[in-house]
């Protein structure tokens, strides 16, 4: 009985597409068969039993992850729920990247022979006795995460085994998970996959999803003596409360657990396995029917149109100021040769005395800007890789331990940019300056990551970081960051300051009354809006991958998304810059490392939006979590933004005042 599922359920997804081209392929491993694959995953061949050889395989092994719901934050192992477990296997090691996002990968109780069908296969029975307070504990964790509407995540051959079923406009959606149970409130109202089913309708009542239909299609390599191998895998939840749990035969009415249930309660937890054969799907795109149904590649490009729309009109903007205005300016102030014309100085001439004046907090500026140089070169080359196909989803966590391992490698760069304009800005504190910026920021974000730990510690997630891998981080911040950054200020210290086209006079000039347009405040908040309006719709789709648990793999529009921003944060800040000198108003430094750094606080606008329009989390401990990590996205955000706007003005002001004849 299956009733279709509504598009606003959680259960439906938004998915994301462009994919083919991502998952280039996959694997450690040498040439085979004249094919050479990407760092990843290799395919692995399975045979009937009989055949089975070290190139071909027979079992097939099925992993179970970390479970998780859009309804809270906290993923939970499969180990904390009391379902069947392992009796022995191998855990396969976790990188970087997934211990980072929580993910536990555990072997399961499930095993299948390749082409060997089961019908019913009893796995465990499950005992509880209501008055036994361990028990009664067992069964409430149960009881809560059917509520929250927790997922299992299963994996066969390194693929998600997926839940298809259909959702209106007569689409077919195929999620990678699949829910624990579901719940009838006592008003008679289903909730998330109880709409499934007819039969799930006592009121006040969890049903638990303990049967599973599995099918597992596979494809006959062409050379035939390599056996098959796996394109997909599907299932489908079911809820038999077996008649006979010894001898189990799935019919029967559905296993229902009344909220007031009391005595004994069995649950026996089955599967049935069965193999087809599909001719259609190769091995390198089987990833794709997991998205077969995704309508949002037209918003993609409707975002990126957007996008390309804003930096057309900056473009134009500041190529007319370039072109026209300054041209006209440069050769108006280049003839004025008369004294009494060099009287009559106007406009953005006015300042070449005070323009490069070193700004107030220089020291705070540059450490900024060394930490914004380093996430700056380290998103772009991770986005870079991640285009490629280096990062695809199919290669587990590498897309987050790409970006840790080049943070810690790129400190020479942040300890070089930090030191050249706190020379440049006539600071003498060099030691000071090379220590914030190894501490400074990173400390901020590491403080605030280990507050949230503690958190995820309190409440038993999986997604608390084991005290090895801190220490692990922690020795990659002190041991190779921290090092390289004393070299790259070392090196920054060493070269002579910055020379700039213009001397700065001794006694600084006096700032005009400034119209409100041209003020600080109000210049800094409107440099914000454009580049902020160029990424929010890409925002959506990036914070939906994170808080709804979704696959992202539009790198290539990201990189698209990102090589806009850049642009768009370097030509409004340019264009304000020069606003504000024709104003006579020189203080450009923190103005223009603020001006695109404000994007940031949109950010943050946006993320708080998203929060209360479109997450269904509940709780304290995953509202401040979600809060906490999108503090350290907002910070990481603004010094990425800020960064650009800062070179950017640097370079427009260090070019226009180089071609101006100054007395």
């Amino acid at each position: 009985m299956s009733a279709r599922l509504p598009a606003s359920s959680p259960l439906r997804w938004q998915r994301p597409l462009l994919l083919s081209l991502l998952l280039l392929g996959a694997a450690p491993g040498p040439r085979r068969g004249g094919a050479f694959y990407l760092p990843g995953l290799a395919p692995v061949n399975f045979c009937d039993e009989e055949k089975k050889s070290d190139e071909c395989k027979a079992e097939i092994e099925l992993f179970v992850n970390r479970l998780d719901s859009v309804e809270s934050v906290l993923p939970y192992e499969y180990t904390a729920f009391d379902f069947c477990q392992a009796s022995e296997g191998k855990r396969p090691s976790e990188n970087l990247g997934q211990v980072l996002f929580g993910e536990r990968i555990e072997p399961s109780p499930y095993k299948f022979t390749f082409n060997k069908e089961e019908t019913c296969k009893l796995v465990c029975t499950k005992t509880y006795h209501t008055e036994k307070a361990e028990d009664k504990q067992k069964l409430e964790f149960l009881k809560k995460s059917m509520l929250l509407n927790y997922q299992h995540h299963w994996i066969v051959d390194n693929m998600p085994v997926t839940w298809c079923y259909d959702v209106e406009d007569s689409q077919r959606f195929c999620n990678p998970g699949f829910p624990i149970g579901c719940y009838i409130t006592d008003k008679g109202h289903a909730k998330d996959a109880c709409v499934i089913n007819s039969e799930f309708h006592e009121r006040d009542t969890f049903y638990i999803f303990n049967h599973v239909d599995i099918k597992i299609h596979y494809h006959v390599v062409e050379t035939g003596s390599m056996g098959a191998r796996l394109v997909a895998a599907k299932l489908e939840p079911k809820s038999f409360k077996h008649t006979h749990i010894d001898k189990p035969d799935c019919s029967g009415p559905p296993m229902d657990i009344s909220n007031k249930a009391s005595g004994e309660i069995k649950i026996a937890y089955t599967y049935s396995v069965s193999f087809e054969e599909d001719k259609n799907i190769r091995w390198a795109s089987r990833w794709d029917y997991i998205l077969e149904s995704m309508p949002h590649t037209h918003i993609q490009w409707f975002s990126i149109m957007n996008s390309l729309v804003i930096v057309l009109f900056l473009s134009g903007m500041v190529a007319m100021i370039m072109l026209r205005t300054l041209h006209k300016d440069i050769a108006r102030y280049n003839q004025m040769d008369s004294t009494e014309d060099a009287q009559e100085e106007f406009g953005w001439k006015l300042v070449h005395g005070d323009i490069f004046r070193p700004p107030r907090k220089g020291m705070l500026l540059s450490v900024f800007l060394g930490s914004g140089t380093q996430i700056l070169i380290m998103t772009f080359v991770t986005l870079f890789f991640a285009c490629l196909g280096f990062l695809s989803p199919a290669n587990r966590g590498a897309l987050m331990t790409c970006a840790v391992v080049l943070w810690v490698l790129l400190g020479t760069p942040a300890g070089y940019v930090a030191a050249r304009f706190y020379k440049s800005f006539g600071g003498e504190k060099w030691k000071t300056n090379v220590l914030l910026t190894s501490f400074l920021c990173p400390g901020i974000v590491f403080a605030d990551f280990f507050i949230m730990n503690l958190i995820l510690w309190g409440e038993g997630s999986s997604a608390a970081i084991p005290f090895g891998t801190l220490v692990a981080i922690l020795a990659l911040w002190f041991c190779i960051s921290v090092p390289l950054t004393f070299i790259g200020a070392y090196f920054g210290f060493k070269k002579n300051a910055i020379e700039h086209p213009v001397r700065t006079n001794q006694i600084p000039r006096q700032i005009p009354e400034q119209s409100f347009y041209t003020k600080p405040l109000p210049g800094i908040i409107m440099g914000g809006i454009l580049p902020f309006g160029c990424i929010f719709i890409q925002l959506f789709f990036i914070l939906n991958s994170i808080w709804s648990h979704q696959m992202y793999y539009m790198f290539g529009f990201l990189f698209l998304v990102f090589i806009i921003l850049v642009i768009t944060c370097s030509e409004a800040t340019i264009l304000l810059c020069y606003f504000h000198l024709c104003a006579e108003d020189y203080h450009w430094q923190w103005r223009s490392f603020l001006t695109s750094g404000f994007t940031a606080v949109y950010f943050l606008i946006y993320a708080i939006h998203y929060f209360f329009s479109k997450l269904q989390i509940t709780g304290t401990a995953s509202t401040i979590l979600y809060f906490g990590y999108t503090m350290i996205m907002v910070l990481i955000f603004f010094l990425f933004t800020g960064t650009i706007g800062f070179f950017a003005c640097f370079w427009f002001v260090t070019k226009i005042y180089s071609v101006v004849k100054v007395d």
